[in-house]
């Protein structure tokens, strides 16, 4: 039960890290990846850039390294807050099942009597 309720989760993370990458991932991404290659091309040939194909690829492949970055961020940190949400809910429903109990938040204390 732990698992499907968990790969669940780990769909349902990556269904909503591909639509937060679409909104605010792809733009962003390439905007910074393409100042990323301007930079690059300027520090490469110097001055002002001209309009020849190698530095349009550099700037070119900047951005798609740019929007990449930014798709595997978002993907990873949203598909990984889904799978262990969905396994903790999983790990409580399973509890549930089988008639256990589940402690959620257990605290300890000590008390030092000095």
């Amino acid at each position: 039960m732990k698992k499907t309720i968990s790969k669940t989760g780990l769909y349902m993370g990556i269904g909503a890290g591909l639509v937060l990458f679409v909104i605010s991932g792809l733009l962003p991404g390439s905007f910074i990846g393409g100042s990323v290659g301007v930079q690059i091309a300027k520090n490469v040939f110097g001055g002002t850039i001209e309009s020849s194909l190698l530095p349009r690829l550099i700037v070119g492949i900047s951005m798609f390294s740019g929007i990449v970055a930014s798709g595997l961020f978002l993907l990873m940190f949203t598909s990984s807050l889904g799978w262990l949400s969905g396994y903790s809910i999983g790990y409580i429903i399973d509890a549930l099942h089988s008639g256990r109990t589940v402690e959620i938040m257990k605290k300890e204390a000590t008390v030092d009597s000095n």
